[in-house]
């Protein structure tokens, strides 16, 4: 005989109450098996919530435009995206599956340092495959547009590719 016993009370605060116990109702691993995802459920408020366990690895530090350097930060692509995301139809299972793709990359390269502008452009090369006007949202930002000749130009080249 096989018992299944989903894992005990966890403190782990729940974002709706602030209370400290929640117990898991389901476990996943994702698509790419680099993480579990835990749905969980408050003691006290009964709202359900969901978490990611990650393997923790050595970090990647990211080199700013201005050579400044800071620690690769998987919820800065994760805004990147949800902005850039806002109001078209892809939910965030995908947006979560781009930022998953970007930082795996990120870590099979084995680089210690790695450049903004490199995240930048992966982020474009998903968001073009995924939406063209997201793409064109992040671009505007990214690339820095600085008038409608910089739009047009950009516009122009996603049409040609997508010809």
């Amino acid at each position: 005989m096989f018992i299944y016993i989903l894992e005990p009370k966890i403190n782990m605060k729940c974002p709706f109450c602030g209370h400290g116990e929640s117990k898991v109702v389901d476990k996943r691993e994702t698509e790419d098996e680099k993480a579990t995802r835990r749905r969980r459920e408050c003691l006290k408020c009964e709202e359900r919530f969901t978490t990611y366990e990650r393997i923790e690895s050595s970090p990647i530090m990211v080199v700013k435009k201005n050579d400044n350097r800071q620690q690769f930060d998987r919820n800065k692509v994760l805004n990147g995206l949800m902005k850039a995301c806002e109001k078209r139809p892809i939910t965030m299972e995908q947006i979560e599956k781009v930022a998953s793709d970007i930082e795996n990359k990120l870590m099979a390269s084995g680089q210690k340092e790695v450049k903004s502008s490199e995240i930048g452009e992966l982020i474009m090369s998903a968001l073009k495959k995924l939406d063209d006007v997201a793409y064109i949202r992040f671009a505007s930002v990214y690339r820095e547009f600085a008038d409608i000749h910089s739009f047009e130009e950009a516009l122009k080249q996603l049409t040609k590719k997508k010809k």
